[in-house]
């Protein structure tokens, strides 16, 4: 386990809080007039979701999270559980609940391979890929008007998510989606 100082807690590191992993989600070190420097961060419990904001001073160090990864295969979601089986061992199923993966399963095909993220072997968490590749399912013809700006319209995606997209992309194109910010980033090909 690794010991990290008040500036070193930055974005996306899993630290120990309290005897539980979080997320460091933003972190900010300031100084404020003549004291000493702070680190004001926002921090994710990954058991719970709940979402706190921390100071770490300067004499403060912070125990990094021993966190394991272990490839799990989607299968489906249903009644608030997300069904994964292990790689290779389709028999060995795993369920989580959404409440912990809900905001990256509309991002996730079947049969996606992704990381869950174990602490003291309990899974808190799965990591999926930063962009991910998915086909538009349902979307509204382009209405020609005032674009000069650009414009954008909503489409259903094969996962069921919903995303807004500029007005070229049509029914049948394959996009990319970041899953972190869960915005159209750019168009893989047409249909």
């Amino acid at each position: 386990m690794a010991i990290l100082s008040y500036n070193e807690v930055t974005p996306k590191k899993i630290i120990v809080w309290n005897d539980a992993p979080y997320e460091v989600l933003s972190s900010w070190v300031f100084r404020k007039q003549q004291r000493k420097p702070v680190n004001q961060t926002k921090l994710r419990n990954l058991k719970t979701g709940k979402v706190v904001e921390i100071s770490f001073h300067q004499s403060e160090s912070i125990p990094e999270a021993d966190i394991e990864k272990k490839e799990l295969v989607y299968i489906y979601t249903n009644k608030g559980e997300a069904w994964f089986h292990e790689e290779g061992n389709p028999k060995e199923r795993i369920s989580i609940p959404e409440d912990i993966v809900g905001h990256q399963v509309p991002y996730l095909k079947e049969k996606a391979v992704v990381d869950a993220l174990l602490w003291d072997d309990e899974i808190i968490g799965i990591q999926i890929p930063i962009k991910v590749e998915l086909a538009v399912v349902d979307a509204p013809p382009s209405v020609k008007g005032n674009t000069a700006q650009g414009g954008s319209k909503q489409v259903k995606l094969e996962t069921g998510a919903m995303v807004s997209v500029p007005l070229f992309i049509n029914e049948g194109d394959v996009i990319r989606i970041n899953t972190d910010t869960g915005e159209y980033t750019e168009r893989v090909n047409k249909a």
